[in-house]
């Protein structure tokens, strides 16, 4: 029985630690935002992993041609040879945030020193070519620990999360992906996307759309963080 116990509180502890690693929502090594709390029907549209040079100018158009700003969480070693690109989203209103230097799948388990190493590169990289101070951060897969926490903190930086993770790395169809944003659209809500994804602008569009028939306005995400944090977006000194 004592044994039996033993192991029924270590599966319950280590569930408990799979869910504060890779729910960013639960906030329990980091404080995100991820959702504001409003009963407006606003939401804000999140990109991960680019620039791409194939996709990002394609969702970029997308964007412009609804008027719509986005924030674009951009990975430091993708910078070079896409310059252009990150100029064009700071000159088109959109806003740029660090999403690590490699973005690599064992990101969670460096060091707090490889971790700050990471963000410091990544954040040279964007502010270079933004010339823009950029203190917004968005964990690599939304994965969070103690060691990107005491990061995260040490540098400042505000975390961005989300409350509908869109899956469209996933292979689904855009219409599976359209069909999990809309059982999950709350005001508030911030949606995560990927724009070095084939086809991505068109789900853009898709998504767009739908939201209009639904009444949703797209609004930068400044102005929901804004409202809880001091603005990240002041011109480079």
């Amino acid at each position: 029985m004592i044994v039996a116990g033993f192991i029924l509180l270590f599966i319950v502890f280590l569930a408990f630690m799979i869910y504060a690693s890779y729910s960013i929502e639960s906030g329990i090594y980091i404080k995100a935002f991820c959702r504001m709390r409003t009963n407006d029907r606003i939401v804000a549209l999140t990109f991960d992993d680019g620039p791409d040079n194939i996709q990002t100018p394609k969702v970029l158009d997308v964007l412009k041609d609804y008027n719509v700003r986005a924030t674009f969480f951009c990975i430091g070693s993708k910078v070079k040879g896409n310059e252009a690109i990150i100029q064009r989203m700071i000159s088109e209103g959109h806003t740029i945030g660090n999403h690590s230097y490699t973005h690599k799948g064992i990101f969670p388990l460096y060091s707090t020193q490889r971790v700050i190493k990471e963000l410091e590169q990544c954040n040279i990289e964007l502010e270079n070519v933004s010339h823009k101070r950029i203190n917004w951060f968005r964990p690599p897969f939304g994965v969070t620990n103690p060691t990107i926490a005491k990061a995260v903190k040490k540098l400042g930086y505000i975390t961005i999360g989300w409350n509908i993770r869109s899956l469209d790395t996933q292979s689904l169809s855009h219409k599976k992906i359209l069909h999990r944003i809309n059982r999950r659209l709350r005001p508030g809500s911030i949606i995560l996307l990927h724009d070095r994804m084939p086809r991505s602008e068109i789900l853009v569009k898709c998504l767009l759309d739908e939201l209009r028939i639904k009444q949703y306005r797209v609004i930068g995400l400044g102005d929901m963080v804004n409202t809880h944090y001091i603005e990240p977006s002041t011109t480079k000194r």
